[in-house]
């Protein structure tokens, strides 16, 4: 059965956040790889990171958004933990990936700003899930 207009609108409503955010960290990043050499070494590792995360912040997201319409409290924990567990086999798989490919001339700069990335889609992501929780309380 095909999504009705106001679901469609409802999901680019609930995902915009993210990908304002996405766009923001690309433009600090171009802007910081103009200014900070450190980066350019890194830029390359930091933009698929971000990408990286960008999708599997909305792939949990989707997971965590449908356990808030159910009553049930295991179907609940089940998607919470299968969103935490899909976007940390995600990026698990894209460092061991880039290791790999790369072996010795890993950029561990560009790692930990990908591990900082991680905390802020992960901060943007509970506050979106946080307001939607008490929009779905109050309605």
């Amino acid at each position: 059965m095909p999504a009705e207009p106001a679901q469609i609108k409802n999901r680019g409503k609930s995902i915009a956040p993210f990908i304002i955010l996405f766009v923001v960290l690309v433009i600090i990043l171009y802007v910081l790889k103009m200014y900070w050499t450190e980066v350019n070494d890194a830029f390359a590792v930091l933009m698929v990171g971000n990408f990286i995360l960008f999708l599997a912040t909305i792939f949990s997201f989707f997971l965590y958004r449908k356990s808030l319409h159910d009553n049930n409290p295991n179907v609940f924990v089940r998607f919470v933990y299968g969103g935490m567990l899909l976007r940390m086999v995600i990026c698990l798989a894209a460092v061991l990936i880039y290791v790999f490919i790369v072996k010795a001339n890993v950029s561990k700069f560009g790692l930990f700003g990908c591990f900082v990335l991680y905390f802020i889609y992960t901060f943007a992501e509970v506050k979106k899930l946080m307001q939607l929780s008490k929009q779905q309380k109050n309605a």
